[in-house]
């Protein structure tokens, strides 16, 4: 069992919810990268597996066909949002098959979405194990999960002051935050914990720096031991658990690692961008959604990156989404707001997920994968990380 190897590693495995895990928690990451058969693959090994709510229709060919090409059509974003519901839906009970009751099931879903109360709520009603939010502060998650005790929830912060912002704010309505992801947003890949670029080395987000932080105002409001610490961002060994677990944390989140085995939700094309790309090869840039992004260089980026100070002073407030369907509350490209970034975020994402590099955004993070270049099941991943131990069989290309 990777609990006992974990153990006999001199790693901590970690309890939510009641649950005992193995201290590696798979991150969220859409659009369609982490759904149901990699999350629920995660789980069944005993760690806590997550899929992303955003656009989870595209791996649906039905509900695909009940929605594309409607852009046109003045019920189109509605129309849109259901078939996402549904295909939400579909994924829990699909990763909970796979895990076969082992593990959590984990539903990421953007502060940033205009559908986050209806996916959160959708979530809940289908039984998911946990929460967790990003891209925003999630200070009315208490509020929306009242009905639903059972539901972990879990932030994602990146800084000390965000976490005791949201501790205070949540204790005041009778909740704490079930585990914390603290994540680096000099290290980790998509939209990033810092509002601009110039911040993403900004010393106070270092894991050495943070962690002892946060644990000291845990220690102050007496609650100490009461939420553990999951930190995201350049983690790639045995070695890398064993040093941030002895700074407190309770395990680590990985997402392009994940992204590059074999049960991953997106196809191999997609997977091969992300294992070919070195560190000259991943660029900081300004999403759709005002936040500092990291992604690979691919023919499409290289382009836009060229074209964004023209794109940037040519913007203008549309009347509607050019898609019909407002996946942002907030969106650079339909508002019209130059500092941010001129393309359809939801788009891009899904050339991705079909491996189309000239006209597709691929996120990845900064580091260095396990395996290189090596696409290996989340087994031999989980085996690495918990373990040590390198894997023998011959790779998939």
């Amino acid at each position: 069992m990777l609990a006992s190897l974990a153990a006999a590693s001199g790693l901590r495995n970690w309890h939510l919810k009641g649950r005992e895990l193995i201290p590696v928690v798979q991150g969220g990451m859409g659009v369609g990268v982490s759904a149901g058969g990699l999350a629920g693959t995660v789980a069944g090994l005993g760690g806590m597996g997550t899929i992303s709510s955003v656009d989870l229709r595209r791996l649906h060919p039905d509900l695909m066909a009940r929605t594309v090409d409607r852009e046109a059509e003045a019920d189109a974003g509605a129309c849109i949002d259901a078939a996402n519901l549904e295909a939400l839906g579909r994924e829990i009970a699909k990763a909970r098959v796979i895990s076969g009751g082992r593990g959590l099931i984990a539903v990421n879903v953007m502060k940033a979405l205009t559908s986050y109360e209806a996916l959160l709520r959708h979530a809940m009603a289908c039984g998911v194990d946990a929460l967790v939010v990003g891209a925003g502060l999630p200070l009315d998650l208490p509020e929306i999960a009242r009905e639903h005790p059972d539901v972990a929830l879990i932030p994602i912060l990146s800084d000390a002051r965000g976490v005791q912002l949201v501790v205070r704010k949540w204790e005041k309505k009778g909740r704490l935050p079930d585990a914390i992801v603290i994540e680096h947003p000099r290290l980790a890949g998509g939209h990033l914990g810092a509002a601009k670029i110039a911040d993403l080395t900004d010393p106070r987000f270092d894991f050495d720096v943070v962690l002892p932080q946060v644990l000291a105002f845990f220690k102050s409001a007496g609650i100490e031991g009461r939420i553990p610490l999951i930190v995201a961002g350049g983690i790639g060994s045995l070695e890398d658990i064993r040093r941030l677990q002895g700074l407190g944390a309770s395990a680590v989140q990985l997402g392009t690692a994940f992204a590059v085995t074999t049960e991953c939700d997106a196809n191999i094309a997609f997977k091969r961008v992300l294992a070919d790309a070195g560190p000259e090869d991943i660029v900081e840039f300004i999403s759709t959604a005002g936040l500092p992004a990291r992604a690979v260089r691919t023919p499409w980026l290289e382009k836009y990156l060229r074209l964004e100070p023209r794109l940037k002073d040519k913007a203008h407030k549309k009347e509607h989404c050019t898609m019909r369907f407002d996946c942002l509350a907030h969106c650079g490209l339909r508002d019209g707001t130059p500092t941010w970034g001129q393309f359809c975020i939801d788009k891009t994402l899904g050339h991705a997920l079909e491996g189309h590099t000239d006209q597709g955004l691929f996120f990845r993070g900064a580091g260095r994968l396990p395996f290189g270049g090596e696409i290996r099941p989340v087994g031999e991943l989980m085996r690495w990380l918990l373990g040590g131990i390198r894997p023998t069989v011959p790779t998939v290309r």
